[in-house]
Formats: C-alpha cells, structure tokens, sequence
C-alpha cells in the first residue's frame, strides 16, 4: 500500500484522513441537521435544564460540542479510501489540540 502525504501531525491513529479534528464545515452540518430534527419533534438527548434553553438551535450545538451525539462523520480520501469517524474522537482530540466549540 502505497504511503499517503498527511498535511496534519498524527496525533491519534484513530483518525487516519483529514484533520484530526471536527471542522467547522462538518460542525455546521451536524448542529443544522440536529436543530432541524427536534424542531420536527425529536426527542433532544439532555434535559433543557442542562442547555438552558428550549430553542432547538442551542440544544443541537450542546449535544454536537459535548459529543452526545451518536453519530460518526464519514470522510473520503482521493484515493477513494473512506473512513468512518466517531464525532465523540473527533470533539476529545479537537479539545486536546485547544479547539474550543
């Protein structure tokens, strides 16, 4: 298998295509799909007391910035390869970088 140039330092194996960290483009993408779906009548997975607020926007950023959320975010390297990432690895090693969300 031939080696591929990775632009980011590895800090973590777990993440072997892209930063090691959850952009701001897949953040956006995550928290407006979230939003969208307990505006719909979703249950949200914490308690408004937790967030603080009711509104569906606030309740989605909190549950994507403290990686509550089960979902992963699928990432495709050029050589086709493809990756399935855990959007709580992604928040643990942003948060180990200094990224604040």
């Amino acid at each position: 298998m031939a080696e591929h140039y990775n632009a980011y330092p590895v800090i973590d194996d777990r993440v072997r295509i892209g930063p090691p960290f959850l952009t701001r483009y897949e953040r956006a993408r995550i928290i407006g799909v979230r939003a969208q779906q307990i505006a719909m009548g979703v249950p949200p997975l914490v308690s408004y007391e937790q967030v603080g607020s009711k509104k569906p926007l606030d309740i989605a950023r909190y549950e994507v910035d403290n990686g509550i959320l089960p979902v992963s975010v699928y990432r495709y390297h050029t050589s086709g390869e493809g990756q399935a990432i855990p959007l709580k690895v992604l928040i643990e090693l942003g948060m180990k970088l200094g990224i604040k969300y």
